[in-house]
């Protein structure tokens, strides 16, 4: 049978010519320290790409018709040419939506971004209050991202996006956030919290109770219509009906990540050697990549879905995310960890008692870019922030905020 035959969601199965949903994090440079920061980010690597690099990039992204890129970090507005390479991507055709905790998001840049059709903001808050928000993001990080949002607002931005990563300690805030999302004419994205980068010393703790995952479904199915939610939360959908969103992973498939160094992984949420189709830096660039890397080739694949086939729900939840398994030690054709039927909480317990008995630990994610003077803690608590004004020691130890005062003008402007 043709693939042009076969319904959306299946076509995407097989893969796309080009991603429709390119996320591409410029910098690991970053002002906070999230404790479950994807990218492990708050140093900027040397080795990132250049500018000239990152503008080769985007014209590859026009030839391939990508109609937009998921810009990150890392904070990506700390980056001496973010606005250029905003400008140049729109003026190639290319759309932009970025994702900021919102330091540089000043009245004046408000402004700026009210005025083009083709860049969206994203800015990201994981509490509705500032005590929940900042135990996660930092102190001081929840009045910055409502400042951001009110500039936007006040400058006639609509429909930015306030996106919230749901954990344990926000879940009873569902509410709140809407709230806070129509108070400011924006949109609410939720986003499932994945065991990536220092989220994966942290996912035991703030990952959401089997309770309050269903509580989360339950409001979804709601007010899902108004709310984003991408390809979050697929694994709900064992509940019952499916979400709105893509009931998919998209690994590889429709969804990818070039990071600030040009390496291309098949997933965001993914970053580890055994994801990693190639760099861009390499001949035919990425889009050779992307159409003939061998992983992509292999995640495009039918994919068997081990013993999750024989569960009444496989075909509503697909066997759960990728990534979330990988980095909890179990296999990829195994349930997600947080099966909604309790498979996932049978697995880990059999990984661990396997761990413990000798077996392979759980996967660490690659990199870690941390703001830290030591070890990244094991106990779950907060990563040591070491920015100051010293000179810097190393390039990857530079101060991301250089010259930058909150209230202040941009270093650069547009």
């Amino acid at each position: 049978m043709s693939t042009k035959t076969l319904p959306l969601v299946e076509q995407f199965q097989f893969g796309l010519d080009a991603p429709i949903c390119l996320t591409w994090e410029l910098t690991y440079a970053c002002n906070l320290s999230c404790r479950h920061c994807l990218s492990s980010s708050g140093r900027r690597d040397p080795r990132e790409l250049t500018t000239a690099e990152c503008k080769a990039v985007l014209d590859e992204l026009e030839r391939m018709q990508v109609f937009y890129v998921n810009i990150g970090g890392g904070e990506p507005t700390v980056r001496p040419d973010f606005w250029e390479l905003v400008d140049y991507a729109t003026e190639h055709h290319v759309g932009v939506k970025f994702s900021t905790n919102g330091v540089k998001i000043t009245p004046a840049v408000a402004r700026q971004l009210a005025a083009s059709d083709y860049v969206d903001v994203q800015i990201s808050l994981d509490g509705a209050t500032a005590e929940v928000n900042d135990a996660v993001r930092g102190p001081g990080s929840h009045a910055t991202a409502l400042r951001a949002m009110a500039n936007l607002a006040d400058a006639g931005f609509a429909g930015f996006k306030i996106s919230v990563v749901c954990t344990r300690q926000n879940i009873g805030q569902l509410d709140e956030f809407k709230a806070l999302a129509d108070r400011f004419g924006a949109e609410l994205r939720l986003t499932r919290l994945r065991p990536s980068g220092r989220g994966a010393d942290v996912w035991d703790e703030l990952h959401p109770t089997a309770e309050q995952q269903r509580e989360l479904y339950d409001w979804l199915v709601a007010r899902g219509e108004q709310v984003l939610t991408g390809d979050s939360f697929f694994h709900l959908a064992a509940f019952g009906s499916a979400l709105p969103g893509l009931n998919l992973c998209g690994a590889g498939r429709v969804v990818c990540l070039i990071d600030p160094v040009g390496d291309v992984y098949a997933c965001p949420f993914a970053i580890h050697d055994n994801f990693l189709a190639g760099n861009v830096r390499a001949p035919g660039g990425f889009a050779r990549l992307w159409r003939t890397s061998e992983l992509f080739t292999e995640l495009r694949q039918p994919q068997g879905g081990g013993a999750c086939t024989s569960c009444s729900a496989y075909d509503a939840c697909r066997g759960g995310c990728m990534a979330a398994k990988f980095f909890t030690g179990l296999p990829l054709d195994g349930p997600d960890p947080e099966c909604v039927k309790g498979h996932g909480e049978q697995a880990l317990l059999a990984a661990a008692t396997a761990a413990a008995n000798g077996g392979a630990s759980a996967p660490r994610p690659s990199g870690d870019h941390s703001h830290r003077t030591s070890p990244r803690p094991r106990d779950g608590g907060p990563v040591p922030v070491t920015i100051g004004r010293r000179p810097p020691d190393r390039a990857c130890d530079e101060n991301p905020l250089a010259g930058f005062a909150p209230d202040g003008p941009l270093a650069t402007s547009r």
